[in-house]
């Protein structure tokens, strides 16, 4: 869904930096091989998060839902040299095209990969994050904040992706949609918790910025 004209899209698109190669073969593979090839984060979102990462400078970032590696590879350009970022899915299938393209990067030695249940997984990192992505399964996004909030360093970003959810958010929500209920409960959480500051953006499907107020 476009929340602004089609024109106007393309025109910011044209105007925000290259794609660069390694991610603009992903994109390919990623359309050609994978279904759902939607859900990739693409180009301007993913020069977003490259320039959100880089002001940042983290020293270690936590992504929850690795897809097939396009998003990971974008925080990672803006990780400082010893930092790391740890990448959670609980899709094997996606394991094998992640791996090829971060081999090929040269972050390799910097990504971790995580295969399961990111809610088991995130209470056995011994890390503090300057930096965390959520972009995954919907209805656990209220728990994936309660688990992340304190493992986050003060003045650390979340960044959410979906928030807005092709605007169903703002719609009749139907008895069984559970993504949109879960949705609408975490957009309230990230307002009104005293321990963050959150500005939401209509870009593409939603995203917002939280920050850990030190």
């Amino acid at each position: 869904m476009h929340f602004i004209s089609q024109k106007i899209d393309d025109y910011a698109v044209k105007h925000s930096q290259e794609e660069p190669d390694l991610l603009a073969a992903l994109t390919r593979e990623t359309f050609q091989k994978i279904l759902q090839p939607r859900m990739l984060s693409g180009h301007y979102q993913g020069r977003l998060l490259s320039m959100l990462s880089k002001l940042i400078k983290p020293d270690n970032i936590l992504e929850i839902g690795t897809y097939t590696g396009y998003s990971a590879l974008c925080l990672s350009e803006g990780l400082q040299k010893r930092g790391s970022l740890h990448t959670i899915d609980i899709n094997e299938e996606l394991t094998e095209i992640q791996k090829k393209y971060f081999d090929l990067s040269e972050y390799k030695e910097q990504i971790h990969q995580y295969l399961g249940n990111a809610l088991e997984i995130i209470p056995t990192l011994k890390l503090k994050f300057d930096l965390v992505f959520i972009d995954a399964d919907k209805p656990n996004y209220p728990a994936y904040f309660e688990l992340i909030i304190e493992k986050m360093n003060p003045g650390g970003i979340i960044i959410t992706d979906n928030v807005l959810w092709s605007g169903k958010v703002v719609e009749k929500v139907k008895e069984d949609d559970e993504s949109t209920k879960a949705l609408l409960r975490y957009n309230k959480m990230m307002v009104e918790d005293k321990r963050i500051e959150t500005i939401m953006l209509p870009i593409r499907d939603g995203l917002s910025i939280s920050r850990i107020k030190d």
